[in-house]
């Protein structure tokens, strides 16, 4: 996966803090379940962690209940929702309105739109926009 790639060019020295923003920022972590399962959220924490002043939390969540195209299936919406009403949806609601969501799966982006109006970020478009010369993009 890419957060693999970039973790280990972070621990290789090829990408370093000073090339980022200072600012502070919450960044909210859901980890994909497929991604989860096979390799974990581990390097993908380390690079939302790479900018100095990035406090990553992980959300406690399963599922996001999107299951690949499982919550567009008209049948399996409603449990799809409920799935991501146990923790997903609630947290991202409460988090503040300058934090960022991060989600690596496509289909949870979606999940976390639909549900909450709120954009996640892909890994790496949060380290684009965290960039020192990218640190003025509004999201």
């Amino acid at each position: 996966m890419i957060d693999e790639f970039l973790a280990r060019e972070i621990q290789t020295g090829n990408i370093k803090a000073d090339q980022f923003t200072q600012e502070k920022k919450t960044i909210w972590l859901h980890g994909h379940c497929q991604q989860k399962s096979i390799i974990g959220i581990d390097p993908t924490r380390l690079l939302l962690s790479l900018p100095e002043n990035f406090e990553v939390k992980t959300i406690p969540s399963g599922c996001c209940g999107m299951a690949g195209s499982f919550g567009y299936e008209k049948e399996h919406y409603d449990l799809s929702m409920k799935v991501g009403e146990l923790v997903l949806l609630p947290t991202i609601r409460a988090a503040a309105e300058n934090d960022w969501v991060v989600a690596p799966g496509t289909s949870c982006r979606h999940q976390i739109k639909d549900g909450t109006g709120k954009i996640a970020l892909h890994p790496v478009e949060a380290l684009l926009f965290s960039l020192r010369e990218n640190s003025n993009v509004t999201i």
